[in-house]
């Protein structure tokens, strides 16, 4: 299957090309073609996400130099199931995705892109891996590329502005993976990457990819666990999963979008914004404007031009049909706080805060009357963000194992100007 640019402006390309690439050469995004369709029975003989996300994934690859060995790169980034759980009251289901290396979602799409850049032949010089990240996705990508042979990985986080213990994990690596913490936003890190993918002529001095969302090779595999759930949901109700998904770069969600285009049974999909708030602004009847980022409790949700957009917006080019297709809340600090007290004091549930705006969006929608089964999407684990939770719910969280033996040990990041020449001359000089 090919892969064009959502701007029209740039060849069509094979996936792998596309995932190599990162960024189509016209700024744009890479999308499929074409998307395949299916029906839950399609799906009969498939009960473990492994082999949901073999069988979802095989049409994009169908024809690729990567085909062969799809089956062996979903069998490692999916090895771990995320369970669906009863969560409170009515039909309502979590949604918990953050059992991985890095304890945070995330961990499925950066390993799913690490085995494919892996499986596909090696240059002379070595691939660099540029990404941007607001919180989770670098753990993610460091932790899947770490040691990887002939790949060095670029993290660029905003600095001050992530939690501490994400700020380690970012900085744990060493080796082949670097951090670097930049006088800016997450949407400065994000216009950096932007632009540095963008420069053939520095790409054919480094070569360049991406793992951020706007990579396919991040993107895709993200459907897989909504696929899985909701095929798990079908089998034993009869009836569709709604889904809430904490958004911040809109990669998460145009996933679950994606899987439901394709004949998954998914139902409605409600976005949870925190103040960063420009996409519930334009699903309520206003322009999409993109503004300067707000720091959050919620801080991997702290996005004012989230990129994925541009890929809605391409499957829906009409701006009513997709105000229809999708909707959209906000939540402020002060609602997160109250939400993980409630989720600890209510439900024996400790939450963290992303977690938290979607579980307050729920709460909007059964009291606006809403029916139906909802899962709220669960995307990091509370021991990420021990400084908001911890008094909160006024106990200790214990980290999961593969957390805790990175906060073990040390951490470093470097300084970085928000200025897309020092971070050419700081990667060429590396090169």
């Amino acid at each position: 299957m090919l892969m064009l640019s959502t701007r029209g402006n740039a060849p069509q390309v094979s996936i792998s090309t596309a995932i190599a690439a990162g960024l189509a050469p016209d700024g744009g995004l890479y999308m499929p073609a074409t998307l395949p369709q299916f029906s839950p029975q399609d799906f009969a003989d498939d009960t473990h996400l492994v082999q949901v996300a073999q069988r979802l994934l095989r049409p994009f690859f169908a024809g690729d130099v990567l085909a062969a060995q799809l089956d062996a790169i979903c069998a490692a980034a999916f090895a771990v199931e995320p369970p669906l759980r009863r969560f409170g009251d009515h039909g309502d289901y979590i949604l918990e995705l953050f059992h991985g290396a890095t304890a945070a979602f995330k961990d499925y799409g950066a390993g799913f892109l690490a085995a494919a850049l892996s499986a596909l032949p090696q240059g002379e010089k070595p691939l660099t891996i540029v990404v941007a990240t607001s919180g989770d996705t670098g753990a993610a990508v460091g932790a899947a590329f770490h040691n990887k042979p002939n790949v060095r990985v670029a993290i660029l986080y905003p600095d001050g502005r992530v939690a501490p213990r994400q700020a380690h994990q970012l900085g744990c690596f060493g080796d082949n993976v670097r951090a670097f913490r930049v006088d800016g936003s997450f949407d400065d890190c994000q216009a950096l990457v932007k632009a540095l993918l963008s420069d053939a002529t520095f790409k054919q001095e480094v070569p360049l990819g991406s793992a951020n969302s706007i990579s396919l090779g991040r993107l895709l595999p993200q459907m897989a666990y909504y696929a899985h759930a909701a095929l798990g949901h079908w089998r034993s109700t009869g009836t569709l999963l709604n889904f809430v998904v904490p958004t911040g770069n809109l990669g998460n969600a145009t996933a679950c979008v994606l899987a439901r285009h394709m004949g998954l049974p998914i139902g409605d999909i409600v976005l949870a914004n925190n103040a960063n708030d420009v996409l519930t602004k334009f699903f309520a009847g206003g322009d999409y404007t993109p503004q300067p980022s707000l720091s959050t409790l919620a801080n991997a949700m702290d996005v004012g031009a989230p990129n994925n957009f541009e890929r809605l917006q391409y499957l829906y080019p009409d701006p009513a049909e997709l105000r229809r297709a999708l909707r959209a809340d906000t939540v402020n600090d002060a609602e997160i706080r109250t939400t993980i007290v409630q989720a600890h004091a209510h439900h024996h549930e400790t939450i963290c805060p992303h977690t938290a705006c979607a579980v307050r969006v729920l709460q909007r929608l059964r009291s606006a009357g809403s029916t139906g089964d909802w899962a709220v999407v669960a995307t990091a684990h509370p021991a990420k963000f021990p400084e908001v939770v911890e008094p909160l719910v006024q106990h200790t969280i214990a980290p999961p194992p593969a957390l805790a033996a990175m906060l073990a040990r040390p951490s470093t990041a470097q300084p970085l100007a928000n200025d897309v020449a020092a971070l050419r001359k700081t990667l060429g000089n590396d090169g």
